[in-house]
């Protein structure tokens, strides 16, 4: 096994331990949901003084903590996806692209994201995803005749 080799195996590793710990925690806000789907659904809990609360504050609650519970696990979702394509070593770019979002969730992300940055701009961890480098020609097309 090369050192381009060990580097991807253990991103590919750390990307599943970081989209592990960002499923997780992309569920903390389960709570407000909860409290949410309570206020809807059964404001007597939270009557006070003969008046139970606005309904629009319980579903304002369901509303921001559902979106984020889809964003957080579709994130998770989107970094493990690119842990096993980093194993494989395909989809090259989606791999870029989710390391630079990656960058934006301190610190563990942030750190992720910039060593996977550095390890797929490597002209031979390309060549290991198959994909060309912009100053080097492409081959022309097989069985294709060229102007003569």
């Amino acid at each position: 096994m090369t050192q381009d080799e060990d580097h991807l195996k253990l991103l590919s590793i750390f990307h599943y331990v970081v989209g592990g710990l960002a499923g997780f925690f992309a569920l903390i806000p389960v709570i407000h949901l909860t409290a949410g789907l309570v206020l809807v659904l059964a404001p007597e809990k939270f009557e006070t003084n003969g008046q139970s609360p606005p309904a629009f504050f319980g579903w304002f609650f369901v509303i921001i903590a559902s979106v984020l519970i889809t964003i957080g696990l579709t994130l998770a979702a989107c970094v493990l996806a690119a842990g096993r394509c980093l194993a494989r070593r395909k989809r090259y770019l989606f791999c870029m692209v989710i390391a630079g979002i990656e960058c934006i969730f301190m610190p563990l992300g942030t750190v992720l994201g910039i060593f996977t940055i550095f390890v797929l701009m490597r002209p031979s961890v390309k060549l290991l995803f198959g994909v060309n480098n912009p100053g080097q020609p492409q081959s022309a097309s097989v069985g294709r005749a060229g102007p003569h």
